[in-house]
């Protein structure tokens, strides 16, 4: 079966700097189009091939009876062992077809009852060709548990809860959002208490206060199984495996379902750039070779990350990771995903010691890695085609081109790419430079420095921000100060004042320039007053850090409150306005003196005066559209911690005059020759009163 190739002006007409590298294009596509034949030839296509879970690790049919089988190809002898058969290692011996696939049945009890009891331990015990008995726990098992206490090897559980115990899903999807506004959160670390906090208290207690936060996405992190807590959830062990630590997978799915019923889409951080190293609870070693899931010796592995890397180029490893992305979005009703690590995936350096410069020699030379891009090409296909709504984010600080371009256009098909320069920018500006150092068109440049056609989540800190060994954008503001001036009992010191202006205007400016949609960390809406730690040797396994302060921002006197409210009637006045689903803002002023910043988007126009000290009256701007424009957003508002300098609801009336460059191109009839408009061209002004530090927002009056 053989497939078209990619025309080579279907590129060059998405970018024609990339006419060089259209053959090293084609070559990803061709083989991209290879494995997509292959897997329709042989597997059916991704329906059947993304289906792996239910055929692989342990199934349940209706009648009781319990399927199982693995991928181990290197083993000599295979066999079930559990509570179930007291350990017994040779009572339930398992046969290998052709292909190195182990399986066994298990048949009912004679009451008809599954011989495998719920919740109880299992593992496979397997022996190499050297004669060395090795056990493991199974690759798909979709529940496993850890006892500290006991040790911190994980035990596999066989998940198969009675039906009155199973969690019924009762709302439907909501549509995919057309404005991304994504709430990045930690299960763990969302309770005030120095422990983990469950599925159960994210769905009673943190749930109600994104929506009422005006977020439509919930992103959430540290979900696939990690064996060290402190890793972030970067350290994968059990990849169908929803973490225990938070509760059981029946929570999980009332999380995400009661999300849904409130209109919230749920996406998954998915970890398939690298695997944990550990033999014994993880991937590692599987059948005791150094191959099976990932490629042998240096190129399979990751010299940072101390971890494991997948072997792309495999058929297994393949249907592994697809339906692991299926299995997601069927059993827990995922809406999609945020790939972690797609620069380590897309480059045989991995980014490592690498800059990216922007060239594009440095994207589709020697140094791409083909195999991990196909894969990633195949797995946005095949979640796109089976799921339309489904959403795919890439975490790339390289800039690969056509990264989020659909696959048919010889793109990598992701619906968005994070802006990971944006953040970098805010943290260098307010580590390095006085205010009136900023520099206003570098700042507008990285804000709007995104590739034509190319969808981008603009975000001012993420979690890597929030961690120990860095500060959060409030922390670099106020620091000190917030543990003794943030209460409306104390005075407004210059630096806490200063330090509420710029977050505000930070986060608006970010939102509504800088992308197609836009990422908050939990905690950073309103100005978490500490870092992120999660307890290790290093803080004698303290909690203090591994958690969320909710009860300063719920304190009536406390001023987090302020930061918090302009974080919502932001993100609810984009839902009203639709700036995110906009096409990019034009920028009419770039003022280096004043400070001052002005643009439109979304019939929306946005003023900002970065100036530390001058305000400024009647101050000139240009603006497309004529009519009475009215304020519905200042960050100078009291209920925001600001001084009511401005007018909510200040009626704004335009005058007719080029001004900034923002001019109509009016249609002009013959009749009309000599009059005042007749060049076609009239443009229009508003004077506004500017404080300092303050933005404005500024829409038609209804």
């Amino acid at each position: 079966m053989s497939s078209k190739s990619l025309d080579p002006k279907v590129i060059t007409g998405i970018d024609g700097y990339l006419e060089p590298d259209v053959p090293n294009i084609i070559k990803r596509y061709d083989l991209f189009r290879q494995w997509k034949d292959t897997i329709q030839e042989h597997e059916g296509g991704y329906d059947n091939f993304t289906k792996g879970y239910l055929k692989f690790g342990l199934n349940v049919g209706t009648n009781g009876e319990v399927v199982y089988r693995e991928w181990a190809p290197n083993a000599r002898d295979a066999n079930l062992i559990g509570d179930f058969n007291e350990w017994s290692r040779s009572s339930h011996p398992m046969v290998k077809n052709d292909f190195g696939v182990w399986e066994i049945i298990i048949p009912p009890t004679s009451t008809g009852e599954c011989a495998i009891p719920h919740d109880s331990k299992i593992k496979i015990s397997m022996v190499t060709p050297s004669g060395q008995r090795i056990e493991r726990l199974p690759t798909w098992i979709k529940r496993v548990t850890q006892d500290l206490s006991v040790s911190p090897v994980y035990d596999a559980r066989f998940w198969n809860p009675p039906e009155s115990q199973k969690y019924k899903i009762k709302n439907a999807r909501p549509p995919q959002p057309r404005d991304a506004k994504i709430y990045e959160a930690h299960v763990g670390i969302s309770t005030s208490e120095g422990r983990v906090g469950t599925y159960k208290e994210f769905t009673q207690n943190i749930l109600p206060r994104i929506k009422k936060l005006g977020y439509n996405i919930i992103q959430m992190m540290a979900v696939m199984e990690h064996a060290y807590y402190a890793s972030f959830g970067y350290q994968v062990t059990s990849f169908f495996a929803a973490s225990s630590r938070y509760g059981s997978p029946e929570d999980l799915k009332e999380l995400i379902d009661t999300a849904h019923g409130m209109g919230l889409t749920v996406l998954l951080d998915i970890v398939h750039s690298h695997a944990c190293k550990n033999v014994l609870d993880g991937l590692n070693e599987f059948d005791g070779t150094d191959h099976l899931y990932f490629h042998e010796g240096g190129r399979g592995r990751h010299e940072l990350w101390d971890s494991r890397l997948f072997n792309y180029g495999s058929h297994e490893v393949l249907r592994f990771l697809m339906s692991n992305l299926r299995f997601w979005v069927e059993e827990y009703q995922f809406d999609g995903f945020r790939f972690d690590g797609v620069t380590s995936m897309m480059y045989k350096h991995h980014g490592i010691g690498t800059g990216f410069s922007g060239g594009y020699h440095e994207y589709f030379g020697d140094a791409a890695d083909l195999e991990a891009i196909v894969y990633l090409m195949l797995a946005n296909d095949a979640m796109h085609s089976l799921y339309p709504s489904v959403i795919t984010i890439a975490e790339d600080v390289s800039g690969m081109p056509l990264l989020c371009v659909p696959t048919d256009k010889g793109g990598v098909g992701f619906d968005y790419r994070l802006s990971m320069a944006i953040p970098d920018m805010w943290i260098k500006l307010l580590k390095h430079k006085s205010d009136n150092e900023w520099d206003i068109a570098n700042i507008v440049h990285t804000l709007t420095n995104r590739r034509h056609g190319e969808k981008s989540i603009a975000y001012c800190e993420s979690h890597d921000q929030a961690l120990v060994g860095d500060k959060t954008i409030a922390f670099w503001l106020m620091d000190k100060e917030m543990y003794t001036h943030m209460s409306d009992l104390t005075e407004m010191t210059p630096i806490i004042a200063r330090g509420l202006a710029l977050h505000k205007m930070i986060r608006l400016l970010t939102h509504s320039l800088g992308g197609e949609g836009y990422l908050n960390f939990e905690g950073n809406e309103f100005g978490h007053p500490e870092w992120l730690d999660f307890p290790r040797a290093g803080n004698n396994n303290s909690f203090h850090y591994a958690r969320r302060q909710w009860n300063v921002v719920d304190d009536p006197i406390l001023r987090y409150r302020y930061l918090n409210e302009f974080d919502a009637a932001m993100n609810n006045l984009e839902g009203q306005k639709g700036w995110l689903a906009a096409p990019q803002a034009y920028v009419s002023l770039k003022h280096e003196v004043d400070k001052v910043l002005v643009y439109e988007r979304a019939g929306v126009l946005f003023i900002f005066n970065f100036h530390p000290t001058n305000s400024f009256t009647d101050y000139r701007v240009g603006i497309e559209t004529a009519g009475e424009y009215t304020v519905v957003l200042t960050t100078d508002e009291p209920r925001f911690g600001g001084f009511n300098n401005v007018t909510l609801g200040g009626k704004y009336f335009t005058t007719p005059m080029e001004w900034n460059g923002r001019k109509n191109f009016l249609q002009v009839s013959p009749g009309d020759a000599g009059t005042a408009s007749s060049s076609g061209i009239l443009g229009h002004y508003v004077q506004v009163y500017i404080p300092s530090r303050t933005a404005l927002v500024l829409a038609l009056a209804n």
